[in-house]
């Protein structure tokens, strides 16, 4: 198929790749345009100086930015250059509100629109192996499946536009309680003596096991946190969770909590640090 990628960050860089390897003609966009350089000599294709100029003729249209504020500016720009029949694929991980207007202004233009966020982090990107959540049409779900396929490992649609995102906003809620609870753990093994890489021996193959602390406790225990999916992003995520909690009455007071000790760790130059330096600042010394 004819597809257009905008957004080639840490996500959507490899991404776009998998499309291109999976033989669709695939033509980028991004704001840096040494980088859809970067990607064209990496994958072939051809990237666009403008959103407009990569959407026009696809028939599917792929986005992966920043927030709502870069959803609402990239769809903008790419609404009156798509072909009617086409469909837009939402991977940012944005608010519910963001995705049902530009599912609306999609359909006035008799286009389909899929917001589709995803969970897998860099590694799952590169690999091929993301979890997608997606809301929209059940008829432009059907059409798209096929065409994500080759990064995906796990893909399910759960509503109409916006549910794709309300889902991601529950895979947060459980990151964000899981990495303090293992921040906790490690901090109590220190504390009473015992050997960190011991006690991961020990309870990582009972109830306590997860996907965090098979693959963040490690790093962990040795103040790693160089990598991964950073603090801000976080913080931008558990944002949105804590809007839409208002809205619909959901009580999350360990959400709220959680996303306070991160603004601790940005306060102590950690922005950049990956989310499982909660323990930093159990780690910390006292002033």
């Amino acid at each position: 198929m004819k597809v257009a990628f905008a957004g080639l960050g840490v996500m959507g860089f490899p991404m776009a790749g998998h499309l291109a390897r999976a033989g669709h003609e695939v033509t980028v966009f991004n704001r840096s345009p040494d980088k859809a350089a970067r990607w064209v000599e990496t994958y072939g294709g051809r990237s666009a100086p403008t959103v407009a100029e990569a959407a026009a003729g696809a028939e599917v249209f792929l986005l992966c930015v920043g927030a709502d504020d870069d959803v609402r500016q990239v769809v903008g720009e790419a609404l009156p250059a798509l072909p009617k029949g086409s469909i837009i694929v939402d991977h940012t991980t944005a608010s519910a509100e963001v995705a049902r207007d530009m599912a609306g202004q999609a359909q006035a233009r008799g286009l389909g629109f899929v917001d589709a966020p995803v969970s897998g982090g860099q590694a799952g990107a590169e690999n091929g192996q993301l979890t997608i959540m997606c809301g929209g049409d059940p008829q432009a779900y059907a059409r798209i499946e096929p065409v994500v396929k080759p990064y995906t490992k796990a893909i399910r649609l759960m509503g109409p536009a916006g549910a794709g995102q309300l889902t991601k906003m529950c895979n947060q809620i459980c990151i964000a309680g899981v990495v303090q609870g293992l921040a906790e753990a490690l901090h109590f093994a220190r504390r009473a003596g015992l050997d960190p890489m011991d006690v991961y021996e020990a309870i990582s193959k009972g109830a306590a096991q997860s996907w965090q602390m098979d693959n963040r406790w490690k790093t962990m225990a040795e103040g790693k946190f160089d990598f991964g999916f950073a603090v801000d992003w976080m913080r931008k995520d558990l944002g949105l969770v804590l809007d839409e909690s208002r809205r619909n009455g959901a009580k999350l007071d360990m959400t709220a909590m959680v996303d306070s000790f991160y603004g601790e760790v940005q306060a102590m130059g950690g922005s950049r640090w990956d989310t499982s330096s909660l323990v930093a600042r159990l780690e910390k010394p006292a002033e």
